[in-house]
């Protein structure tokens, strides 16, 4: 995963995710964390309760992403690498999961 996360020394974590495509930084999350959690957000990107709402994360790479309890409402999620990602009670109402969707898929049937 190419995504990056910065503690910045207090409760917050700012967490970039990038095009699956092109690199560039799509979306910053702030995350509720401790230092100690810095190591495992940059493996696998912790976003569990994250405030996603609306956000355009089209073509983002959120391969084996911890996405519970995520609140991604309206988001366009078009495109997305969603690849062993963990969506578990994930708000997803309104969502743009097209070409996500396939992915998803063909990992399952694999």
């Amino acid at each position: 995963m190419t995504d990056t996360a910065k503690y910045d020394g207090g409760q917050d974590m700012k967490y970039e995710i990038k095009n699956r495509f092109t690199g560039e930084v799509q979306f910053t999350a702030e995350i509720d964390c401790q230092e100690d959690d810095n190591a495992a957000v940059e493996t696998v990107a912790d976003l569990r309760g994250a405030d996603l709402r609306g956000a355009n994360l089209r073509g983002a790479d959120l391969r084996g992403a911890d996405l519970w309890y995520a609140d991604l409402r309206g988001a366009n999620l078009w495109g997305a690498d969603l690849r062993g990602a963990d969506l578990w009670y994930a708000n997803l109402r309104g969502a743009d999961l097209r070409g996500a969707i396939e992915e998803l898929k063909e990992e399952k049937d694999e």
